[in-house]
């Protein structure tokens, strides 16, 4: 796996495998490319420190391990 992050368009690049990209998606803040057998190759996360300070927020008020949403 491998992570990188491009400071100058704020995206969060996440290297799940290898393989050759066959098509992506779009879910939401994210653009996940998969291969033709449906496998997720790459995720990049669209104005990621925004996101991630959404994430850190949650983390912090959090006290026990059930889920908790994110309030947009």
């Amino acid at each position: 796996m491998k992570i990188g992050y491009d400071r100058e368009v704020d995206i969060l690049m996440i290297e799940i495998s290898d393989e050759n990209i066959d098509y992506a998606e779009e879910a939401g803040p994210m653009i996940i490319h998969f291969t033709k057998d449906n496998k997720p190759v790459l995720i990049e996360i669209l104005d990621a420190s925004e996101f991630l300070a959404d994430v850190t927020k949650i983390s912090m008020r959090t006290t026990t391990r059930r889920v908790v949403e994110a309030k947009t």
